[in-house]
C-alpha cells in the first residue's frame, strides 16, 4: 500500500485522534505541564499521540515515526530514513488551551524530503483536509460527501492569512506589499493548520510565517496545499523541504497559484 490507499485509514486515525482529544477538551482541567523548551503539552497531545502512534504501527509496521511527543529520535538514526510518518498529534496547543477550537491533528508522510501524503483533521468541527501531491486533495466533512478542492489565482481583495501572536509587524510589511501589487487585501487570524487548508480549499491566497515552526507543524498541510495546486516557499523561494538534521522550519509563504506570481515577495520574508 501507498499514497492513495494510505488515505482512507490514515483519515480515521486522525479522527480517532481527534476523539481522543476532544474527551480531554471536554474536561474543565486539561491538565498542561511544560516541555524544557517551555512549550505547553496536555493530556490531548500525549492521548492523541497514542492514537496515532499505535495506529500506525499496525497499519505500516516497517516505517518509522516521527512525532513532536516521540522526538527522542536522534539524527543519527533519522538520516536512515528514507520514508516516515511525521505527526503533530495536536497541532495548535496553545489555541486549545485558550479553548478556542483551532487546533488540528495532522499526520504526513515523508519520503525523499518531500510530503507525499497528508491529512489534517479539526476535532471541534469534524471537517478533514487531505492530500496526496499529483493525485488530488480533498475536503470531508461530517455528514458530507467528500469534495475535491483546489487553490484559487489571487485577484483583490487578497485573502491574507496570519498567526494571531507571531511577527506582526513583519506581516504588516508584507502585506502593505502585497497591496501595492495586487490591491486590496483582507488579513485573516487563525491558529494552526486551518491557515493552510483555507488556501487549499481556495478561501485565501497567502500566509506568510514569519515565526517558528517545526517540521511536524507543517508536513501534512503541506501536502495539502501542493496536492490542491498551491505550494509552500522557504526564504530562498524553493519548496519547503524535509528530514533535516534541525527540524525547525525556516520562515516561510503558502501560496495557492504559480510561484513566480509572487516573486516580489522573494526576500522579504
Amino acid at each position: 500500500m501507498s499514497g492513495l490507499a494510505w488515505l482512507d485509514p490514515v483519515a480515521r486515525l486522525a479522527e480517532a485522534a481527534g476523539g481522543a482529544i476532544m474527551q480531554v477538551y471536554r474536561r474543565d482541567d486539561l491538565d498542561v505541564t511544560h516541555k524544557a523548551d517551555d512549550s505547553p503539552v496536555t493530556a490531548a497531545d500525549l492521548a492523541a499521540h497514542r492514537v496515532i502512534a499505535e495506529g500506525l504501527a499496525a497499519l505500516t509496521p516497517d516505517l518509522p515515526l516521527l512525532s513532536e511527543e516521540s522526538t527522542d529520535k536522534d539524527w543519527d538514526m533519522r538520516r536512515q530514513w528514507s520514508r516516515f510518518w511525521l505527526v503533530d498529534p495536536l497541532d495548535g496547543t496553545r489555541e486549545f488551551i485558550r479553548r478556542n477550537d483551532e487546533f488540528t491533528v495532522n499526520i504526513a508522510l515523508i519520503e525523499a524530503g518531500e510530503p507525499v501524503l497528508g491529512v489534517v483533521h479539526a476535532p471541534v468541527t469534524g471537517d478533514t483536509w487531505l492530500g496526496v501531491p499529483g493525485q488530488g486533495a480533498w475536503h470531508q466533512r461530517p455528514g458530507h460527501s467528500r469534495r475535491a478542492i483546489r487553490t484559487r489565482e489571487p485577484e483583490a481583495p487578497v485573502a491574507l492569512m496570519a498567526s494571531r501572536r507571531h511577527g506582526a509587524e513583519q506581516v504588516d510589511a508584507l502585506e502593505a506589499e502585497i497591496a501595492r501589487v495586487f490591491g486590496q487585501v483582507e488579513r485573516v487570524s487563525m491558529g494552526s493548520s486551518l491557515k493552510l487548508c483555507r488556501i487549499a480549499e481556495g478561501r485565501a491566497d497567502v500566509y506568510p510565517r514569519l515565526a517558528p515552526t517545526a517540521e511536524w507543524d507543517t508536513a501534512a498541510a503541506h501536502a495539502v496545499v501542493r496536492a490542491a495546486g498551491g505550494e509552500v516557499l522557504g526564504p530562498d523561494f524553493a519548496p519547503l523541504r524535509y528530514h533535516k538534521q534541525d527540524l525547525l522550519n525556516p520562515h516561510f509563504l503558502v501560496i495557492g497559484t504559480d510561484p513566480q506570481r509572487w516573486r516580489f515577495l522573494h526576500g522579504h520574508y
